[in-house]
């Protein structure tokens, strides 16, 4: 590094955050300091020659940055931003970004909806939970959706309230349509209002209603929908003996945080108890190749975990006293808004607590650790066999895969998913509505979602945000679902933005399964049987899957966009009657007249329309 006593003589006396970056500007370590004229100055003395971690560090610093805050509460706060989006190679780091999910209900909304969500907002929304069991909250709020005819959309009524037009759930008669206007808010908040009583533990309405249904169906011989609205309840009472109301003022709640050490790696294990009551745990694995202090560990682990937490307990219980342990609390007490404390109890139950979480760390890394340690393992040699294959000079750590699909030949979609060291990082996952595409052109989708994905890349690296994000974090190779089409595509986006990436495609068979890559107008064949064909595979599944599931969120919105928009009176009403008639669009289409005729609410000129525009009349048909 260039001019290094210069650049130290110039750090200020003040707390902050320093970025250590190493030849390709990468950034390799993110610490907080209380003052980084000291503290940056020490790497490049003689604790840069201490231990293994720092001397394998300090070798690859090329550069520095650093960034003033006011007081040391901020500069923790940044550093573990830094650290969440930018996961520096010599930070201690999670491996996963948990959070158990919450129900909400929105309030502060006028028409008010039910939802799961991971995060805690102050919006002025209810919110309970946390819940371990993610199935009971999701059949939860499908049986509320059952019961009550609530909104789901996110439509602002507080400001355009009737000046939408109702989507399908109204007229299967699944919402009310608020959005019209017309619908007693009073008689909509009594609803609301039932939901919240079951959640709070005020009221069985909701248990005793469905028991009703049930009792009706089994004496009619239903059993099969007797069986669902079981299950609804079985849901429902495990959700209701498990749920806690969100109170942060609690002084009963608690996290306690025990750890085993391998001899790589470290597994964290959490318990969260609310109201004195044991609602849940979860585990978190570190990677510990330089053999890191307990105290840093549980502190790095403090940081990163709770930077995201929905909950803040008013106590948490670890194992050994940490040096930073007052900063912590501040930071913590002034997230929460009351004082939280960590503790390290020396005997007594609070020690019990410890020593049980201990217990179940150990056993959990005597099962989990090997496990993850093999299939990290196999991981590498993946990545390393696909490299080889392709004899890339590069080496695979950071892969996106892109998909593009079809809603109903009405609109196409495009999604991003992220491979990171050949495990998915879900958090840089993004979703895209096609803008300037009209119909199923995949080439057309293709590029213009790369070019905005890249686009906005640049513009934030041009920023020079310290914020690094899934848009501005550049991939080690781009995975097109498609062959030499959609590669061309990729290459000239990345072409026009000056951007040198590598681009693969996919060989497929004549079922449509792949079977190789292509690379450079070159096809290379895999092995079934090999790691490099199995990761491969799974990224592309995992492109599909995470496309299939943006469909059904658009269709519970949009799903009632069809060809049938288009075409001269054809409203809403002769919609819904000729899908309920007809069941599907096809046999719409090739109806007769006097077929469409038999519709309710159609009548000859509608039935002509209709019939003309899918004859190939469409231009002259369209509303």
């Amino acid at each position: 590094m260039k001019d290094v006593k210069e650049r130290l003589s110039q750090l200020p006396d003040k707390p902050g955050v320093y970025i250590m970056k190493n030849s390709t500007d990468e950034i390799i370590y993110v610490g907080k300091a209380k003052s980084l004229k000291k503290r940056v100055r020490q790497y490049f003395g003689s604790y840069g020659k201490s231990g293994t971690k720092v001397r394998s560090m300090v070798s690859h610093i090329a550069d520095f940055e650093y960034i003033i805050v006011d007081n040391e509460v901020e500069s923790l706060i940044l550093e573990s931003n830094l650290i969440k989006n930018n996961h520096p190679k010599y930070n201690i780091l999670l491996r996963d970004d948990k959070q158990y999910p919450y129900i909400k209900i929105t309030v502060n909304e006028k028409y008010p909806r039910v939802m799961k969500t991971r995060r805690i907002l102050k919006d002025g929304a209810k919110y309970f939970g946390p819940y371990p069991d993610i199935f009971a909250v999701n059949a939860s709020i499908e049986a509320f959706e059952m019961l009550y005819p609530l909104r789901t959309c996110s439509l602002n009524l507080e400001k355009n309230l009737g000046k939408y037009k109702p989507c399908l759930n109204f007229y299967i008669k699944k919402c009310l349509g608020p959005c019209q206007g017309n619908v007693d808010e009073e008689k909509y908040n009594l609803m609301i209002n039932e939901i919240s009583d079951f959640l709070s533990n005020k009221s069985t309405k909701i248990l005793d209603r469905l028991e009703d249904e049930m009792l009706v169906y089994s004496r009619n011989l239903e059993f099969e929908k007797a069986a669902e609205i079981r299950d609804r309840i079985k849901n429902l009472r495990e959700l209701k003996e498990r749920q806690v109301i969100t109170n942060p003022m609690s002084i009963n709640d608690k996290d306690v945080i025990g750890l085993a050490k391998g001899i790589d790696e470290v597994l964290v294990q959490i318990f969260f108890i609310r109201d004195g009551k044991i609602i849940g745990r979860e585990h978190y694995m570190i990677d510990d190749y330089y053999n890191e202090p307990i105290d840093e560990i549980l502190s790095s682990f403090i940081k990163q975990f709770y930077n995201a937490a929905a909950i803040i307990p008013k106590e948490i219980l670890i194992e050994e006293d940490l040096e930073d342990k007052n900063l912590l609390e501040d930071w913590l007490s002034e997230k929460r808004k009351s004082k939280v404390n960590i503790l390290s109890p020396k005997k007594g139950t609070k020690m019990e607590l410890i020593k049980m979480v201990k217990k179940n760390a150990l056993d959990m890394l005597d099962k989990y650790g090997d496990k993850y340690k093999k299939r990290a393992q196999s991981n590498i040699l993946a990545l390393e066999e696909i490299s080889d294959t392709l004899s890339l000079d590069i080496k695979l750590n950071r892969i996106e895969a892109y998909d593009i699909s079809n809603i109903s030949g009405v609109e196409s979609v495009g999604s991003m998913v992220v491979f990171e060291n050949g495990e998915a990082k879900k958090s840089d996952y993004r979703k895209f509505r096609i803008k300037t595409i009209i119909g199923a052109n995949d080439y057309g989708s293709l590029k213009e979602v790369l070019t905005r994905r890249f686009l906005r890349g640049l513009e934030e690296i041009k920023a020079d945000s310290q914020k690094i994000s899934s848009f501005s974090k550049f991939p080690d190779m781009i995975m097109m679902d498609g062959g030499k089409g959609q590669v061309n595509i990729a290459k000239e986006v990345l072409k026009e933005l000056g951007v040198n990436i590598t681009v693969i495609g996919l060989v497929k068979d004549d079922f449509h399964t792949t079977r190789g890559i292509i690379y450079n107008n070159k096809e290379y064949d895999l092995d079934l049987n090999s790691k490099g064909y199995k990761m491969i595979y799974k990224i592309q599944e995992e492109a599909h899957r995470f496309a299939i599931n943006y469909h059904r969120s658009l269709r519970t919105r949009d799903m009632f966009k069809s060809e049938l928009d288009d075409i001269k009176l054809i409203g809403p009403k002769r919609k819904i009657n000729l899908l309920r008639h007809f069941k599907s669009l096809e046999k719409i289409k090739s109806a007769s007249i006097e077929e469409l005729k038999e519709v309710e609410g159609m009548n000859q000129k509608s039935a002509e329309s209709l019939y003309n525009y899918f004859k190939g009349e469409k231009n002259d048909n369209k509303a």
